[in-house]
């Protein structure tokens, strides 16, 4: 086989190479515009970075951004394969096509693929503020034929049947998911996303999933004696207490002990001197399906902490307060007039666990990373309840959703002791 080399093709392999260095840059450049974050390009742009803020602007369209990159990286890898086609048919004859197509597949592969996307996954915000201005010079020439592309591709997807109408996760699900993986990557620890996570499911809850149920409060008879009342009071571990009138449905007022210590304190220790209905305040009753971000700006609004929550028909169900909210992103908050410590919720060594009824799913599945549903219930024993159909007996055993939940304890018709039990995969 006799080899031709002519002096144009000189100019040929220089143009070759140009145009890889093109394919390169393209390519990169559509890496490192695609992987680069967005969050860290706000944070720059708002200290004044020109090059983040030509990111941000490139990246909320994408669609165009890509068929941009696209239409030029396909511009300059055809022109350099036609180019090498032609010096490898004047240089071998008609065996040119095969080494052309092989030796700028080898080339375009290396040079203007592999090697720039590596280096664009390693530095993209970076890359992509040092590309920003060329690829916006791009974008802005191809624009109108993206334009047309777009609408082709578009139309031709919907003739199929396809789905073009954006991205299906939410800016939380987002969140939460970039949360989980660097959680999985080690870069972010166990608490930390669980106060992050608590954070964003302030919206996806009422004040209902968190609230003290009713059985639980600790009310006054506002009728009783006020000694009686003021002994009830100081004893109490709560610092806010319900006073009823008639009915324990009948709220009439808060004894804040703050104040009841105050005017004690004034009327010499001599509690037959204190008018209770005097320093009661009025209560604020909200709504049991009050979202819980609704219900923490509200308490900041009125700068109060304590609120009865009622049902549509107006019976009370229970009190919230803003620590039963922070708790929800901070974890349980103890303090020394807790009645009890707070229940450790650790695996045996067989892998079960046993717990109080009245536990909450989401503290469960927030300690031990478990996924016990709580659309329908709020509590274990709600769960078991909802779905057994019944108010199971003791020894009554029950598996669904992945655990197995054993009856221990059943007082009237409350599941006061359950045994969790983590099933394996197969079961």
């Amino acid at each position: 086989m006799e080899m031709v080399f002519e002096p144009w093709m000189g100019w040929a392999f220089g143009a070759i190479v140009l145009l890889l260095l093109l394919s390169a840059f393209f390519s990169g450049s559509e890496t490192a515009l695609t992987a680069t974050s967005k969050a860290r390009m706000l944070a720059l742009e708002k200290d004044r970075n020109d090059a983040a803020a030509r990111v941000g602007r490139l990246i909320e369209d994408r669609e165009s951004l890509i068929g941009a990159i696209l239409l030029g990286n396909n511009l300059v890898n055809i022109l350099a394969s036609s180019i090498a086609a032609a010096v490898f048919l004047a240089m071998f004859g008609d065996a040119g096509v095969p080494i052309a197509t092989l030796v700028m597949t080898a080339l375009v592969l290396v040079f203007a693929e592999v090697m720039p996307k590596t280096y664009a996954l390693s530095n993209p915000d970076r890359l992509a503020m040092l590309v920003s201005l060329p690829i916006r010079i791009v974008t802005a020439v191809f624009g109108p034929v993206v334009a047309g592309v777009q609408v082709v591709v578009r139309g031709t997807l919907r003739l199929i049947g396809a789905n073009v109408t954006g991205p299906v996760l939410s800016a939380h699900e987002e969140i939460r998911g970039q949360i989980d993986l660097h959680l999985q990557e080690g870069s972010v620890v166990k608490h930390d996303r669980d106060m992050l996570g608590g954070v964003l499911d302030l919206r996806e809850l009422t004040v209902d999933d968190v609230m003290v149920h009713r059985k639980n409060l600790v009310m006054l008879d506002i009728d009783q004696p006020v000694a009686a009342l003021v002994e009830a009071a100081l004893t109490s571990p709560h610092t806010r207490l319900p006073l009823w009138q008639g009915e324990a449905e009948n709220i009439v007022g808060i004894l804040h002990v703050r104040d009841l210590a105050r005017a004690l304190h004034g009327a010499g220790g001599d509690s037959s001197r204190l008018d209770i209905v005097a320093l009661k305040r009025e209560p604020w009753f909200v709504p049991e399906t009050t979202e819980l971000i609704d219900q923490l700006n509200a308490f900041r609004t009125k700068r109060e902490h304590f609120a009865l929550v009622v049902d549509e028909y107006g019976a009370l169900q229970g009190v919230v307060t803003l620590e039963d909210i922070l708790e929800e992103i901070v974890g349980e908050i103890e303090d020394e007039h807790d009645l009890a410590p707070p229940e450790e919720h650790t695996l045996d060594a067989d892998g079960s666990l046993v717990v109080d009824g009245a536990t909450g799913i989401r503290e469960i599945n927030r300690v031990l990373d478990w996924n016990l549903p709580d659309d329908e219930a709020v509590t274990i024993a709600g769960l078991v309840i909802h779905e057994a159909q019944t108010i199971p007996e003791p020894g009554q055993r029950f598996r669904f959703h992945g655990v197995q939940f054993d009856i221990i304890e059943r007082r009237r018709n409350q599941i006061t002791r359950v045994k969790l039990t983590p099933l394996g995969e197969e079961e």
